[in-house]
Formats: C-alpha cells, structure tokens, sequence
C-alpha cells in the first residue's frame, strides 16, 4: 500500500510540473471574458485551457447547439446576457425544439408573430391534472398527454371521460378508467389511451350542468371542408356519444352560414342550441335529445335570437364575441364589454336579481343587462350566481350566497354585481352549484386556487366545513395552469402556456380605486386598541390584555406561559424616583 500511494505521489507532482512549464507566464494573468462584454470584447483573450469563449462560436453553430437544450434550460440560458437572449429567442433554435418535441406538427398548425417559439411552449407545457375528492391524497394525477395535440385549448370531463381541444382543431377523446373501490365511492385512475374523435373542430360542448353524471352527448362544431366536386366547404355541427365517442347525429348548415362558438340551454327534451357567427349574431335551434340515436332525416330552421334582434336598438354596432351557458340562463359578451343575461326560470331570476319584478314568463329570450363600471373580459355562470372579470382584473359576483358562493365574507344575497375585495387578476374562474373557484397566480401564494362556498364532499380541499371568502386550497397547482373545473368526483386543472394569450389586465388608475373595506376584525382591533388607551394606569392595561388572553382558544401551557410573562412586566415597570438636586 505504502508504495502504491508513493507512486500516484510522484505522477501527481510531475504532472503538476509539466503544466507550469507548458502554460508559462501567460496563464497567470489570463481572466474569463464576461458574457455581457460581447464578442468584441472576448476576440483578443483566450481561455488557459486552449478553448475559446461561446462568445465566438459562428451564430450558425451556436443556434445548433442550443436547439439540443431542453425548453427551461433554453429558457434560462437566454436570461444570462445580451447575447445569449438574442441567440436564445431566434425562430431557427425553436423550430428545431418543437420538431424535436411534436415532430408531425407543421407550418399550417402554427400561428401568431413568434409561431415556432408558441408552438414549442404550448406543447412543451401541455398537461391535464387531476385530484379526486375526498381521502388522504392531496397530490395531482398527470393524465396521458396525447403526443399529436398541439397544445391544449380547452377541456370538458364527462361521466366517464375526458374530451380535450388543442389548438390545431383535433378534438381528442381521453378514455378514463372509472371503477368503484368501495360502495358510494369512486377512484379515478390514469388515462390509458386516447382516441382521435375528430378534427378541423371549433368548438364543442356538452350538458352545462355542473353534474357530470348529466353529459351524455357530445356536441362539436366542425369546419367540413368540400369534396371535389361537390360544392363550398360548410360547418356543421356532430353529436357523438361519450361512453363510446360514436357518432349518433349530424346537422349541416348553410355554406353562407359560419360559426365560432355553441352552448346548450334547456333540458333534454326542450334544449336549445345556440349558435355564435363570426359576424357576432345568435341563432338558436330546438334539439330533443331523447330522438338523437333513432336514425332519421329532417329539416330545422335556424331563428334568430332576441338578443341580436334587440342589440341594434339598444346600442348601434354592438356585436356579441362570446357566450356561456347553464341549465336555465345564458350570458352573452359583447365586444365592448357589455353583458346580457337571458333567465328561463322564475327561481333562478330571483336568486340572481333578488326580485321577481321584470320577470316576464312569455318572453324568456327578453335579454337584462348588467350594470358595471368597466369592460368585462370573461363570465363564469354557475346554477344561481355568476362572476365577471373586468378589464383591470377585479372580480365581480352576483346572485345566491346561501352558502358563501359569493366571497363576500358573509352569507347575503346580491342583486348587482358586486366587488370582492383581496382577489386580483386571477387566471380563471369557475362556478359551481353552491361554491367557486378562482386560479391565480401572485407573488404572496405563487401558483393556486383558491375557493369559497359549500365544501361539503370535498369540494374545497382542506376546508370541508367551508368559507365565506376565497381561501387557498389544499391542492398541488402545475406551474402553466391556465383554467380549472370541477365536478362531483375531482377537480381538474389544464396546462398550457400560451405566451400570445393571457387576460391582459391594464392598471387600475388611482382616481377608481375604491378605499379598503373595514372588516370586522379591524373595527374590534381597533376598539380593543381605545379600551387600552382609556386605561391611566399600567396595571389596569395589563388587566385588559390578561382578560383578553383568557377569551382566547389556547392551551392552558400556553395561558400559564402567557401570564407569568405580564407579571413579570408588571413587576419590572416600578416607578423610579426622581433624582436629588445637587
């Protein structure tokens, strides 16, 4: 042993020695040119070990080598210089990683300004999470990214499955594996395939019931391009089963005839199907779903909706850019803003508007306007109450607040739209039957989703006794979460980060910021704080403070611990004599 480490000794010390005498006086001096100097800079130094700076490497050979980087390390390598960010952000690096990571996506199915970087990050970012209610389990469940979709746009589970839309327009058909591990219960498992339903899809919906259990067809807006031969291309809308994605009903339009966006409203037997145009108008059709799966052929005519009859009149060039829908109202957004309800229910009219006033029963198309102080970006309708999210990212909610639903941090129904205060610019929003969701993304909580309302069933995650104000959730949030929604069994989270999407909220400007309401906390703080300043004396404080150390819910360790401490101050506070006059 001993001559083996007297061996590796004096190969260590010769080859220290040979590198002093090879490297000479030229590598003492020799320091590592900064990345922010530029290559200019870096041209006349050389590195001690022969290899010269990345700075010099031509830009072809640098752009090849970053596109082999993952996406968060490319990331993070553009935010160290200049030089770096430009070599970086150029489109050559990012077509080469989003080949890499969908290599069938092609130059049709990008778009916007930078499509290679947006189309990389969409698919790099894409996922669909999962957390079932109730258990010990707090953790998220991945379901199966299908590798051909081209981001994620939008989702809607179903009784059994998972129905997603990518931003290519292939609608995808996520088969779930639901089975009953005990009696009453349900276990989500992973998504074990998916299926192609169909593509060139705009848009699609399903019951807008909050129950799942209710969704048994599928509807989806389709783009069918024309055969040759056969006329012009044409939208038409298909129906499809969920329990299996077949086919049962098919309605085709006129070519003259576009659409963007649909919502059902009603229920099975008397549903209506609303239809949004690319030139903003509403048409409606009625749709018996109990006759779907019997095969037949027959002609409906489209009516036009009250609401884009009416809209003219009330404010010239006013055009409807989107619509959303429960069991018995919709909410119609206009693109400058405004919102407009249609109720078909009498209950429903009164849990949103608190009055049964302008409630006319042979007119149900009549369309209500809402009354707000800004330009509404989005609406969320739930069963009885609703939320808006203006231009400069505040939340409004209205309706019923049986349970606290609202976030108003009481139980108080509201007629109007009213403001919740502490809840800033979030992502999404999401109303349920009796409780609502809100997914931000701050500095103080970082990535999260916050809740309020009923949480019974565990419908709000560490809270099962509820709230009256949005508190965060017990619940794993992936960092690219986008939008949120939840259903008896789970609630589910969609990542997809779209760097030319966004609500792109505007700052607030000081003249309409409304003062901070005084909660009831504060104003007993502060009366607590006037009883302590009314008292002359020391000693009478530190009996104000040991009464209200004794109102307090605590351990009696730590009411003895608590008291021993004001004792001690009380007797360390003696008043010290004046001092003699010389």
């Amino acid at each position: 042993m001993g001559d083996r480490r007297s061996a590796r000794r004096l190969r260590y010390r010769r080859l220290h020695r040979g590198s002093r005498l090879s490297g000479g006086d030229e590598a003492v001096g020799a320091k590592r040119p900064r990345c922010s100097q530029g290559v200019g800079a870096a041209e006349g130094r050389t590195d001690p070990g022969g290899s010269a700076p990345i700075q010099r490497l031509p830009p072809e050979l640098l752009d090849h080598i970053v596109s082999f980087l993952p996406v968060r390390d490319t990331v993070a390598l553009g935010q160290t210089c200049r030089y770096l960010r430009q070599a970086c952000d150029s489109e050559g690096v990012w077509r080469r990683v989003c080949r890499r990571l969908c290599p069938r996506l092609r130059q049709e199915g990008t778009a916007g300004a930078r499509p290679w970087k947006r189309a990389a990050i969409l698919n790099y970012t894409k996922g669909l999470y999962f957390q079932t209610f109730g258990g010990r389990r707090r953790c998220l469940s991945k379901s199966v990214a299908p590798l051909l979709a081209h981001g994620y746009r939008k989702f809607l589970p179903t009784k059994e499955h998972v129905f997603v839309l990518d931003h290519g327009g292939t609608l995808f058909f996520l088969r779930n594996a639901l089975v009953s591990s005990a009696p009453g219960h349900l276990q989500w498992k992973r998504a074990c395939r998916y299926v192609v339903l169909c593509r060139s899809a705009k848009d699609f919906t399903t019951d807008p019931r909050s129950d799942a259990g209710y969704r048994k067809y599928v509807y989806v807006l389709v783009a069918r391009e024309a055969a040759p031969g056969a006329g012009r291309a044409c939208d038409c809308v298909e129906v499809y089963l969920q329990s299996s994605g077949q086919r049962v009903f098919k309605m085709t339009f006129h070519a003259a005839m576009r659409f963007r966006q649909l919502v059902l409203v009603g229920q099975e037997t008397e549903r209506a199907l609303l239809l949004l145009t690319e030139e903003g108008k509403i048409y409606s059709l009625l749709v018996n779903e109990t006759q779907l799966d019997q095969p037949r052929s027959y002609t409906v005519q489209l009516a036009l909706r009250k609401v884009s009859r009416c809209l003219p009149h009330l404010a010239p060039g006013l055009a409807v850019r989107a619509m959303t829908s429960n069991q018995s109202s919709a909410a119609f957004l206009t693109d400058k803003g405004a919102v407009y309800f249609e109720v078909h229910a009498p209950g429903v009219y009164r849990d949103l508007f608190g009055t049964l006033h302008a409630f006319d029963p042979l007119d149900l198309q009549m369309p209500l306007a809402l009354a707000l102080p800004a330009k509404v970006l989005s609406c969320a309708l739930g069963y009885n109450h609703l939320g808006l999210l203006d231009e400069f990212g505040r939340l409004f909610m209205q309706g019923s607040n049986r349970y606290g639903q609202l976030g108003t941090g009481d139980k108080i129904d509201r007629g109007e739209p009213t403001l919740v205060h502490g809840l800033k610019c979030p992502l999404d929003i999401w109303c349920g039957l009796n409780h609502s969701l809100a997914l931000l993304q701050s500095r103080e909580l970082g990535q999260a989703v916050l809740g309020c309302g009923c949480g019974a069933g565990g419908r709000l995650p560490g809270w099962p006794k509820g709230s009256a104000t949005f508190i965060k959730l017990q619940v794993k949030v992936p960092l690219c979460a986008s939008s949120l929604c939840s259903t008896r069994e789970c609630l589910y989270l969609l990542s997809s980060h779209d760097i030319e999407g966004g609500p792109g909220y505007r700052e607030l400007p000081p003249s309409r910021a409304p003062p901070p309401p005084e909660s009831p906390g504060a104003q007993a703080c502060e009366q607590y704080l006037s009883q302590l300043q009314g008292c002359p004396t020391l000693a009478g404080r530190l009996a104000k403070v040991k009464e209200a150390v004794g109102a307090l819910a605590l351990p009696p360790c730590q009411k003895d611990f608590l008291w021993e401490a004001l004792e001690l101050i009380r007797r360390s506070a003696r008043p010290r004599s004046p001092p003699a006059c010389s």
